[in-house]
């Protein structure tokens, strides 16, 4: 198009914005592969997400927070299986409509997250679409040897732990995108705030990875919603559950989107985006889970406990509670 700014062809691109964020397994990204040692004992462990403008974040929202959230995502993945980063590569797919200003934003996000998780880009690919932006992280990390901590791994009797709060981001989806319901408005600007950030910016609880290594019985992060993704684990452990809504830890904030409309508490329960830390441990190991999650800096709260296969009962306030949808779902 004339008069269109010059942009950079795709390696130049790779050169001026990504190899800067590379480690020295990515080979100054000049290669078709990068490489990493696993430490002799340690298993790799691999997760992938991705991310598409309009499902997982809003077109128009600032590419340092879009970088941030897309490798956040795999990290969190990875804190749930005790797993330590060890670097990722990233796929993305530009829209035709890109400028050097939003890459350079994006990359300064990705290379923040990179830096604050110890998780180095290797590798990855760059190409154009007519469609919406889409991103593919795949994340690396390593474990020692057999004490991955898998979801299949919840007993009867396990106490079931959740980490931080929940409810923040698929209440902060609301407060930050368009057409702001009724609630918001009648929100402080402080909780506003609150919300729409623990939406935009995850915080993969990774302090937590060495903790659930030595105590966890099963793990995994919530990303689609408490109650669907608690129902998840269930399932592949074949067990069921006893929990205690009034035990879910909330924040200031979520308290007081639900004092503004109390139909908000099951959006906090299903809603998703937290990417919290999901746990179980057995009554001789959690309450040390507890402590070392907490001498990590990481609050965890037992909210229930497993019970034989079958299903999961809900009280709130001592009433059995039922959900019509459990969690958000793509298809």
């Amino acid at each position: 198009m004339a008069g269109a700014p010059e942009r950079p062809g795709e390696f130049e691109l790779i050169a001026r914005y990504f190899a800067p964020i590379a480690g020295a397994g990515g080979l100054g990204l000049v290669d078709d592969a990068g490489l990493l040692r696993p430490a002799r004992g340690y298993e790799t462990v691999v997760t992938t997400d991705a991310l598409v403008a309009g499902v997982h974040f809003f077109a128009d929202d600032p590419a340092a927070s879009i970088a941030r959230k897309a490798l956040a995502v795999n990290l969190s993945d990875l804190a749930a299986k005790g797993a330590k980063p060890e670097g990722f590569v990233l796929s993305l797919a530009l829209p035709h409509g890109w400028t050097e200003a939003w890459l350079a934003d994006f990359a300064q996000g990705l290379a923040q997250i990179a830096g604050e998780g110890a998780c180095p880009l290797i590798g990855g690919d760059t190409v154009s679409t007519p469609g919406p932006l889409i991103l593919s992280i795949t994340a690396f990390g390593s474990v020692p040897a057999g004490r991955m901590v898998p979801r299949s791994g919840a007993r009867p009797g396990d106490v079931i732990l959740v980490s931080g709060t929940i409810g923040d981001g698929a209440l902060g989806l609301q407060a930050h995108g368009p057409g702001k319901p009724a609630w918001v408005a009648r929100l402080g600007e402080e909780h506003r705030l609150f919300l729409a950030d623990r939406y935009l910016h995850p915080q993969p609880r990774l302090a937590l990875a060495a903790a659930l290594q030595l105590h966890a019985s099963a793990a995994m992060d919530v990303s689609d919603g408490l109650v669907g993704d608690l129902a998840k684990l269930l399932k592949v452990s074949k067990a069921g559950a006893e929990i205690d809504l009034d035990t879910v830890p909330l924040s200031v904030a979520a308290r007081a989107a639900i004092m503004a409309d109390p139909a908000l508490a099951e959006l906090a329960w299903t809603g998703g985006d937290d990417y919290e830390i999901l746990c179980t441990a057995s009554e001789r190991e959690y309450l040390s889970l507890i402590v070392a999650a907490e001498a990590a800096g990481v609050a965890l709260v037992a909210i229930g406990r497993v019970t034989d296969e079958g299903a999961v009962n809900y009280r709130e306030k001592g009433r059995a509670r039922s959900f019509a949808q459990g969690s958000f779902a793509h298809f």
